[in-house]
């Protein structure tokens, strides 16, 4: 996609916890290995898929046969493995994630899809499978479809009031909006967030994000005040963390605006 979004890329600073669980895969396939070492992971793999071959394989050895797999960039076998253990036990939806990521780096974006409804059947709030599914969509050029789906859930939990699960749920549709390119739309999301959660900073911090690549540093400045100002006595280190990679000095805790000064009352921080 043309521009990075705010939860769907590094940027987004863990707006939402977790990241998607292919990550160490990735990790473990591209780095480097010595001939010796290759030697010595091909014996293990020939060792383990005989005792899956056998049926004699714990949980335990199909877990090592998948990582020694996917660090030797045998996708193939890899995935065979993976629909194991995702029907082994169906109850582990991270399994079923990497799976999902699997196919679509194979370019089998329907079998992925299939896999990511497996788990949203289960657990419509999955947001990992949500984030997964709406790139998906994204990359067919079904981005209203994203949109119509997220949107529902958001109104499914907000009866009676807005549960947890809409925080994660609206600020991925709003990144969905901006990759769309309907920026005020996205701001009218976080916007709302920012209402529904008032003791959440994290709304506050993808507007101040978007703000600031709009060229708006003013207005990111002035909204990231806002973010901090939300829990006073506990900072959360990553609204340090952006202040500090965009040069405002202005946000440091000696010149942060007193919570008397602030738009909204200071309250505590939210949970983890």
């Amino acid at each position: 996609m043309a521009r990075a979004g705010v939860l769907l890329s590094i940027g987004a600073v863990a707006l939402v916890s977790g990241s998607l669980a292919t990550g160490w895969w990735l990790g473990q396939r591209n780095a480097p290995r010595s001939s010796g070492a290759e030697a010595s992971a091909q014996r293990q793999i020939a060792l383990l898929q005989e005792r899956l071959a056998s049926g004699t394989a714990s949980s335990g050895d199909q877990q090592q046969l998948l990582q020694l797999l996917l660090a030797s960039g045998n996708q193939g076998e890899a995935t065979l493995v993976l629909e194991r253990l995702a029907d082994q036990e169906p109850e582990r939806w991270q399994v079923r994630l990497l799976l999902a990521e699997l196919r679509r780096n194979n370019n089998n974006r329907s079998g992925a899809e299939r896999e990511l409804r497996q788990i949203l059947n289960l657990q419509p709030d999955r947001i990992e499978a949500l984030q997964l599914l709406t790139v998906l969509q994204l990359e067919q050029g079904r981005g209203s479809e994203a949109q119509t789906q997220l949107k529902a859930l958001m109104e499914r939990y907000s009866k009676p009031s807005p549960k947890p699960q809409v925080l994660p749920i609206g600020l991925l549709l709003a990144d969905l909006q901006q990759q769309q390119g309907q920026q005020q739309q996205a701001v009218a999301t976080y916007s709302k967030l920012a209402g529904d959660f008032p003791r959440d900073p994290r709304p506050l911090l993808a507007l101040a994000l978007l703000k600031q690549e709009q060229g708006d540093t003013k207005g990111a400045q002035e909204t990231m005040a806002q973010a901090r100002s939300r829990q006073p006595e506990n900072k959360d280190p990553r609204l340090d963390r952006v202040a500090a990679n965009w040069g405002m000095a202005s946000l440091e805790s000696s010149k942060e605006p007193s919570p008397k000064a602030s738009t909204k009352p200071a309250q505590a921080a939210p949970t983890p």
